[in-house]
């Protein structure tokens, strides 16, 4: 780590190496840091998990995102905490602890990319580079009152990254402002290959928003008013017309298995002491079956085709983020992985489509920040981006 301090404990307390950034450039002026999955050379890649931190060496190589970073001028100051293997959505990591929620200090600052979330949300960097599979830009973007971004799937590099469910991993990023996060973009994501139109149809997703407890639909209503003044008048849809249950299941049971095979064989040779809830989920990824497998792959094709259909290459479609704000650091690991699966109905849209998603800090509960956010065709990530920084603009204060 290249900080003096590090008082939100967000980030690995790694000796300094320092990085060789260009020393201008489109990021020039900028710091940003990179969850503890990405190799970076001359750091070791501890993926949460003492066992794998301890198997790790010193890595040799930059993996391809964190060198086009430092080639466009930003600046490297360290690698982030991660929930153990990736594998959590709570941001508690059993064996290096749970960065501070710079939005909500006395609440979860959301996983699996929770350091880099702490790391943005407390300035200490001006962005961060996540990594969402089930949620794990999105849920800690909401949580930390932060811009996030899961992109279109494949659309930025994940070589040198240590997967999780790699056909739904993806590289994402943080920053607290619209203007940085265009910024950004323009690096990370490049130009559109497939733009939205100048004036996008507009879809809301009600059957997503009839999820929310009404205190929520409430606190949320006047950032959906801004976005349609921005946006224009919404039509209202149903995105899961196979039910969230069915798409919940299908999401649960393909990055299970795709888990087991990227970790079990280490888990099954060394009996790592693995945290509670990663432990849970890694038994039940043995578990998952043939059968399983092969039904969830038939209702992921099913919705593909019929969500992507449903958005053409012309909509933006708008969605709650998350089914609440964070819950507090108090409550019980019954509790958050309670609101974890209620939070997969929501998150699982873009990890089964494929489809880019964008949270964008619009809202608050009880003091906390709460997103609201957009989704859109595949390859139409800038444009998005774009939006959800002239959304944010466009409220008062």
């Amino acid at each position: 780590m290249l900080l003096d301090r590090d008082p939100a404990h967000a980030f690995m307390p790694y000796p300094a190496v320092p990085m060789a950034n260009a020393p201008s450039g489109p990021l020039s002026g900028l710091t940003f840091a990179a969850k503890d999955l990405f190799d970076v050379a001359g750091y070791p890649t501890g993926c949460g998990s003492p066992h794998m931190l301890a198997m790790s060496g010193i890595k040799t190589r930059t993996a391809p995102t964190v060198q086009k970073l430092l080639d466009a001028g930003a600046r490297l100051v360290g690698k982030t905490i991660t929930d153990e293997l990736a594998f959590s959505m709570s941001g508690k990591n059993a064996h290096f602890g749970t960065p501070v929620n710079g939005g909500a200090p006395d609440r979860i600052p959301g996983g699996s990319s929770a350091g880099s979330a702490a790391a943005v949300s407390n300035g200490l960097c001006d962005f961060a580079l996540g990594t969402d599979t089930g949620g794990s830009v999105r849920a800690p973007a909401n949580h930390c009152g932060l811009f996030g971004i899961r992109p279109t799937h494949g659309r930025v590099s994940l070589e040198l990254c240590h997967d999780l469910a790699p056909s739904f991993d993806s590289c994402g990023y943080f920053t607290r402002d619209g203007a940085t996060f265009v910024r950004v973009g323009e690096v990370l994501l490049g130009s559109d290959r497939s733009p939205l139109p100048e004036n996008p149809r507009v879809l809301l997703a009600q059957d997503a928003f009839a999820l929310l407890h009404g205190d929520v639909r409430e606190a949320l209503a006047p950032a959906l008013r801004q976005s349609e003044a921005v946006l224009g008048q919404a039509e209202k849809v149903d995105v899961a017309v196979e039910g969230f249950t069915a798409l919940y299941w299908a999401m649960r049971y393909i990055q299970s298995r795709e888990a087991w095979i990227v970790d079990g064989p280490m888990i099954e040779r060394y009996r790592p002491p693995l945290g509670p809830g990663v432990a849970d989920r890694f038994e039940f990824s043995k578990a998952v079956t043939d059968a399983q497998v092969a039904e969830a792959k038939v209702i992921r094709a099913s919705f593909r085709e019929r969500f992507g259909a449903l958005i053409g290459n012309d909509a933006v479609l708008v969605l709650p983020t998350m089914p609440d704000i964070a819950p507090l650091l108090s409550e019980s690991d019954e509790s958050l992985n309670d609101y974890r699966n209620n939070a997969l109905n929501l998150l699982c849209l873009s990890v089964l489509s494929g489809l880019p998603h964008v949270s964008i800090p619009l809202a608050s509960r009880l003091g906390a920040p709460l997103g609201l956010s957009i989704m859109g065709p595949a390859g139409s990530d800038m444009s998005l981006v774009a939006l959800a920084h002239r959304i944010a603009q466009s409220v008062p204060g």
